[in-house]
């Protein structure tokens, strides 16, 4: 039922401009539409997109700006024809809250790639004209298309990474056919990595992590990596010539790809996931020798993504997390800039 929610106000951690610190300040919500859910949020966790639009590294910030893509709660209220959810169910959104619903890609479940072009929660211009504000929020409108179940299995805390961080590995692994036989090398052990780890591994993978350092070495084995290798050492891409079937680039920092593409098999695909800020090079060479393809993936659709909530339930699939309060968000940013978190942020949004 719609409890009539009029004017939803709410408290919100934003940026006023580039590189400015955090503040707590007041937005207003729209009025619940018949299709519409409202969440109070309990968690959500930091991205490091949240990062490059809070800083404007990609040059499109519109401020002030409420980041925020990775968001667990509760429903309070629903539109009046909403019948998937309830009031008291638990919930999670992610990167997106709105498209066409009609193109070919939305029909059939791959709404990020909407012809008319898909609502990112924060930053984003709605159709209806409106700015989106994000997750770093007391509570948040939405279309329930773009809702989803969190299963009881998941903690809220837990689950909130998994609403970007695990479906941007989760939807790579399912399509390139990630299982049994497949040698998967996962490049970089951070937030998105230690989730890309796991995934592989439950999926059946033979699974290798390729970092800068040998210091995660016994965190990526208790995530389930068969191999460790540090790529600081040049002796790594000579012993691994031709290895991989997949390459999965989880970091957001420009590489060497011709050394990655060197280390894929024939008809081997390296896959990014990161959003470096300067363009990537390489030698058509690299390809030309063993029909490799550089690809990228950009997170899922709502199906996949209640897919994916449902699978890492089922196969206790976890991100390692630090909760923290409001009030430490600017440290964390910069804690996460220097590569120090193990390794998700979540902020307790009880404390804003």
């Amino acid at each position: 039922m719609c409890n009539n929610h009029k004017n939803i106000t709410t408290r919100v951690l934003s940026v006023p401009s580039a590189k400015a610190p955090f503040e707590q300040t007041i937005i207003e919500r729209r009025d619940l539409r018949p299709d519409d859910v409202l969440i109070d949020i309990k968690y959500c966790g930091i991205c490091h997109s949240d990062i490059h639009n809070a800083h404007n590294d990609f040059g499109s910030g519109v401020y002030p700006m409420v980041p925020g893509h990775e968001i667990a709660g509760v429903v309070t209220a629903v539109g009046s024809e909403v019948t998937n959810f309830a009031i008291g169910d638990r919930v999670g959104v992610g990167c997106f809250v709105d498209s066409c619903g009609e193109c070919e890609f939305c029909l059939r479940g791959e709404e990020q790639f909407c012809k008319k072009g898909v609502v990112v929660v924060f930053n984003s211009i709605g159709y209806d004209g409106n700015l989106t504000y994000g997750g770093y929020s007391k509570r948040i409108v939405v279309k329930d298309k773009f809702v989803v179940h969190i299963p009881d299995g998941l903690d809220l805390a837990v689950a909130s990474p998994l609403l970007c961080a695990g479906i941007t590995t989760y939807s790579p692994m399912k399509h390139w056919n990630v299982g049994p036989g497949k040698k998967v090398a996962i490049v970089g052990m951070g937030g998105l990595g230690h989730l890309a780890v796991q995934y592989a591994h439950t999926m059946g993978a033979e699974v290798t992590v390729l970092s800068q350092t040998m210091n995660k070495k016994e965190e990526a084995f208790g995530f389930g990596a068969d191999h460790y290798y540090a790529t600081s050492d040049p002796a790594t891409f000579a012993d691994l010539t031709g290895q991989f079937d997949l390459i999965v680039n989880t970091v957001s920092a420009n590489i060497n790809v011709d050394a990655y593409l060197s280390i894929l098999n024939v008809d081997g695909t390296l896959v990014n996931l990161g959003l470096p800020n300067k363009p990537e090079q390489y030698n058509v060479f690299s390809l030309f020798a063993g029909r490799r393809s550089i690809a990228a993936s950009n997170v899922g659709g709502i199906r996949e993504t209640q897919e994916m909530l449902d699978f890492s339930a089922k196969n206790g699939i976890a991100p390692m997390i630090e909760v923290i309060s409001a009030d430490q968000v600017d440290e964390a940013y910069e804690r996460v800039l220097r590569s120090d978190v193990r390794y998700r942020f979540v902020i307790d949004m009880s404390t804003l």
